[in-house]
């Protein structure tokens, strides 16, 4: 038999071995994207300074739709104008309304919701301020409010770590096919198994 004649035959079985370790890598990467995809809009926003919350009432729409995410950006009391949606605290929540009056005497805003008949019961001190909404994305906001619990960061870390365990496999079972491969080779080399008969 023939040196080619060995190859051809051992060719299909080392397809056949590239393929799990191609598979766990790939099935790895697509996992740790997809945290990180899904993670990044939540994230990000945060270094550069924004506020990131979730719309969990109707009352600002649609323009802000329940379900969003809305991007605040710090805005000082004096870069506010009537027309612009804030961000405010109140007691124990954080609100976001249009302001349709600006007191500066009083050291107040008064809001409205867009869907609400009436503006606010009460004014919103300047004090209460954290800024202007500046981006809202729709349906972000049912992905914030999982992340926020406790199962859902449990997701998050589990799903992350199922990607660097593939990741890890792939690269083990490759590194063992590749050790493999050379000690047949030395062998074929050292037992004369190849020549032509």
């Amino acid at each position: 038999m023939t040196q080619d004649g060995k190859q051809q035959k051992s060719r299909p079985e080392k397809e056949g071995g590239k393929f799990i370790p191609a598979l766990c890598s790939t099935l790895g990467t697509l996992i740790l994207l997809a945290v990180i995809l899904s993670a990044l809009p939540l994230a990000l926003p945060r270094l550069f300074g924004y506020e990131v919350y979730s719309v969990i009432s109707g009352s600002m729409e649609p323009a802000l739709p329940v379900g969003s995410v809305v991007y605040v950006e710090p805005a000082e009391v004096s870069e506010v104008e009537v027309g612009d949606i804030i961000a405010f605290h109140d007691v124990d929540t954080v609100v976001t309304h249009r302001v349709v009056e600006i007191h500066p005497d009083e050291g107040e805003f008064i809001t409205k919701g867009d869907a609400n008949n009436t503006t606010d019961i009460t004014p919103t001190y300047f004090w209460a301020l954290i800024g202007r909404v500046k981006i809202c994305i729709p349906m972000l906001g049912r992905l914030l409010s999982i992340y926020s619990l406790k199962e859902g960061k449990a997701a998050l870390a589990f799903f992350a770590v199922s990607g660097l365990l593939f990741r890890m496999i792939g690269s083990t079972i490759r590194t063992h096919q590749t050790a493999d491969r050379k000690r047949k080779a030395e062998k074929t080399l050292n037992t004369g198994e190849g020549e032509t008969t």
